[in-house]
Parts: C-alpha cells; sequence; structure tokens
C-alpha cells in the first residue's frame, strides 16, 4: 500500500504541463505588485504609516521589525519596484522573487495594523513563487540563458498555486458559517443601507432580506467558487461570477487591490491554451532552439517544501480553537485564517498611567503616539493594547514615573449591539504579555 502511494506521488511529481499557465501567473504578479507599490507611494502612505508614528505594533517574535529610518523605508519601497519589475520581466527572476518576498514581508511585519488578508495572501504566493520554475518562458532569464527554456513545468508548480486560492476562498467560505453572518445578516445589515446610493438598486439595500441574501450568496460563492472553476464547462460562468464579486465587493467596500488580485490570480484555473494566447497579447515572441519535451531538473527537496508550506496554510486558520470566547470579541488566533470582513467592530479606550510610588494617576491621549487608524484598530483589539499599554510604561518611566502601572477602560461594539467593557479595567497590562496563551483579562462576551 505505502509502496504504490509512494509510485503514484514519484510519478505526480515527474509530471509535466505547459509552462504557459506559471509563466502568465508570474507576468501578472509582477505587475500587480508593481501597480501596488507605485500606488501605496502616490497616496502617500508611506509616510502617513511608518514614518509619521512614534509607536509600532509589532508581531510576537518579530519586534526586531522596525522602521528604523525613513531612508531605510524609501530603500524598502524602492527594493520592492525593482524586483517587482523584474518578476513581471523574468529577469534574474530567482533572486527578484526571494527579495520580493522578504521585503514586502518585511513591510507588513512592521505594524499589524495594518494586517489585511490580502497583504498575506500576496506574502505567501511570492515564498511559494521562490520555489516555481516560472521564469522558464516569456523571459529575459530565458532569453539570455536559452537553456532554461522549456515549454514544459512540473504538475505541482501550477496545482499549488490553484490549492493555495483554493484554500482562501473556501476558507473564507467556512468562516461565514456562523449564526452572525447567516442567522442575523451581520454585519452587511449595518454595511448595505450606506449604499443605498448606488444606481438603480440602491433602495433595496434598505431592506433587511437583501442583507440576508448578500451574507448567503457570498458563503456560497466561496465555498463552490474553487471547484466551479476546476469544472471545464461551468468554468467561464465561474469567472463572470468572480469578476462580478469582487467587482460589487471592490466598489462598496473599498478594499484596495485585493478583488484584482483574486480575479486576475483565478485566471490560472484556464487550460494552458487560453494562457498562451494572453501572453501573446503582450507581444513578446519567445524564440530558442532548444526547446524541450520536458521539465527543467526537479530537485526532490522542493515538492517537501512546497508541500508543508500547503499543509501549514491549512492547519493555520484552525488555531482559534485553541482558544475559548468569542473569537470575534478576542480576536485570538484570528489573523491569518481568511477571515475576509466578518464583523463591524469598534472601540474607545482610555489608559490611566499611574506612579507606584506617589500614587499619581493621569490619562494618556493616544493621539500624541499613534495616528488615526493605529488607535482605531488597537481600541479594539486586546493584543494591541497591552502592547501599548507596555510602551506606555517605558515611554513614562524614563519621563520620571517610578514604576508604572498602566491600566485600561476599553469599550468595544460588535455588530451593532450596545458597546461593553472589553478587558478587565482594574488589571495592570505591564503584567501582561502579549504572547500566544489565553489572555484571561479579557471579559467574557455573552449574548
Amino acid at each position: 500500500m505505502i509502496k504504490k502511494i509512494s509510485e503514484k506521488v514519484e510519478k505526480y511529481i515527474h509530471t509535466a504541463v505547459p509552462s504557459s499557465s506559471l509563466v502568465l501567473y508570474r507576468v501578472l504578479f509582477g505587475i500587480l505588485m508593481l501597480i501596488s507599490t507605485l500606488r501605496f507611494i502616490y497616496l502617500g502612505w508611506i509616510e502617513e504609516q511608518y514614518i509619521a508614528p512614534q509607536y509600532h505594533f509589532t508581531y510576537y517574535g518579530f519586534e526586531f521589525v522596525k522602521p528604523y529610518s525613513p531612508e531605510f523605508i524609501y530603500a524598502l519601497f524602492g527594493g520592492l519596484i525593482l524586483t517587482a519589475l523584474c518578476i513581471m520581466l523574468g529577469f534574474f527572476y530567482r533572486v527578484a522573487v526571494i527579495l520580493f518576498f522578504l521585503l514586502f514581508t518585511y513591510v507588513e511585519l512592521i505594524d499589524k495594523t495594518y494586517y489585511l488578508n490580502h497583504y498575506y495572501f500576496v506574502s505567501v504566493i511570492s515564498l511559494i513563487l521562490c520555489f516555481l520554475p516560472a521564469n522558464v518562458k516569456f523571459s529575459l532569464d530565458s532569453l539570455l540563458r536559452k537553456r532554461i527554456y522549456s515549454d514544459y513545468v512540473p504538475k505541482y508548480s501550477v496545482d499549488i498555486l490553484k490549492c493555495m486560492i483554493a484554500i482562501v476562498y473556501i476558507y473564507a467560505g467556512i468562516a461565514k458559517i456562523n449564526s452572525e453572518w447567516l442567522l442575523n445578516g451581520m454585519p452587511l445589515s449595518i454595511w448595505l443601507p450606506a449604499q443605498d446610493d448606488f444606481p438603480f438598486i440602491g433602495s433595496l439595500f434598505r431592506e433587511r432580506w437583501v442583507a440576508y441574501l448578500f451574507s448567503w450568496m457570498g458563503m456560497l460563492f466561496d465555498c463552490t467558487i474553487p471547484f466551479s472553476l476546476m469544472w471545464k464547462k461551468s468554468r467561464i460562468f465561474a469567472f463572470t461570477a468572480v469578476i462580478i464579486f469582487h467587482g460589487i465587493t471592490g466598489y462598496f467596500f473599498q478594499i484596495g487591490v485585493f478583488p484584482l488580485v483574486m480575479t486576475l490570480s483565478v485566471i490560472i484555473f484556464f487550460d494552458s491554451a487560453v494562457h498562451e494566447k494572453i501572453l501573446r497579447l503582450f507581444l513578446w515572441k519567445n524564440t530558442s532552439s532548444t526547446k524541450t519535451d520536458y521539465p527543467p531538473k526537479i530537485y526532490k527537496p522542493i515538492p517537501i517544501v512546497l508541500a508543508f508550506i500547503l499543509i501549514a496554510q491549512l492547519i493555520i486558520p484552525w488555531r482559534y480553537l485553541l482558544y475559548t470566547g468569542n473569537r470575534f470579541w478576542t480576536e485570538e488566533g484570528y489573523r491569518f485564517g481568511w477571515r475576509v470582513m466578518l464583523m463591524e467592530k469598534s472601540g474607545s479606550a482610555t489608559f490611566y498611567v499611574k506612579d507606584r510610588k506617589t500614587g499619581k494617576e493621569g490619562i494618556v491621549v493616544n493621539s500624541e503616539f499613534l495616528n488615526r487608524h493605529q488607535e482605531k484598530q488597537m481600541s479594539m483589539q486586546p493584543d494591541m493594547i497591552v502592547q501599548f499599554a507596555h510602551f506606555l510604561a517605558k515611554y513614562y518611566e524614563k519621563r520620571g514615573v517610578n514604576m508604572p502601572s498602566v491600566r485600561a477602560e476599553v469599550y468595544a461594539t460588535l455588530n451593532g449591539r450596545p458597546s461593553r467593557l472589553l478587558i478587565d479595567s482594574t488589571v495592570d497590562l505591564t503584567q501582561c504579555n502579549d504572547d500566544f496563551s489565553e489572555k484571561k483579562w479579557i471579559l467574557d462576551y455573552k449574548d
């Protein structure tokens, strides 16, 4: 039995498919990342997000990731532009995609208040691309080094991208299978009425049943779209649905380039002949006197590494099961789980710093240290609340406060319900840690 499985795996690893699918994905990925980076710079977000704030909320275990200076940050983004361009052109591709992954992920690790699912998706995809031969065709590399040219690549190099896209959709759909989304129509019951100026049908968005319709359709779309894309007979209809779905969500909710990223990503589900035609639109004729009928040499560790990445992506979203309580309230194990727009949550946080020697206590003005976005995100996420408390303790200790203790009164509202205390306001947050352990000082959410 084990021998048969091993033989099938070995056969699969050495199965070849046309390289056009992988090559087109590389080109589109490079174009999107180039446009996205230039857009980020144009909108002035480098200064606003990474240079102006006095404090940044780092991820546990990545406290060393900091925006050390304005010059350093601009150098990071300059590197992203250069590497994205090289990925698109397939020029020194392997070096470019590795550097892009490192630079992009570094930028995203600087401040978790800016966490977005599509940023995480880009990091994961760029990591996967580090191990794929996406430059064997329609690339400067294959023109300069004809020996790497190939009309074929290993089948797993295309399949893993399809699997990763399927994971994003299916896990997003599974996350929507909850009472708030399906039975209460939340948070769409809050969001849709604000879109009542939409042409022709805007008035319908004030009707509660429309929120329920959108909620159920969204869940069904996410859960089924990968399978519809895999089936050739339904593929064109599924792709049309993708365009409509992401077009509507992008228009309504202003979620950046995520709709475009996902729309272009699913093109990989089409046949390689379609990809070949799209590549020809770039008016780039790749010629070689050494066309091969087989994929490049396969290094055995690569399929193992890719399998590990895929397994990790299947497991990580379930880590929230290690925690008790309402995951929307505590947000423990919430990130990196492809939970897209599942709740409407806001909060307000007032911090009190106390001098243990004199007993005097003062109120902190959060805006002195954080920009508006950081303060908004921090005020409803417990891990950021405790991080900010530790920062305040160190800050005021340097200014003469003796062994400062920090507590916070944090009120949060979830999906339109009345606000309530999020954490125990009597706890000295300097004695609490931001780690993977369960935060017992978060108050229970009973509804």
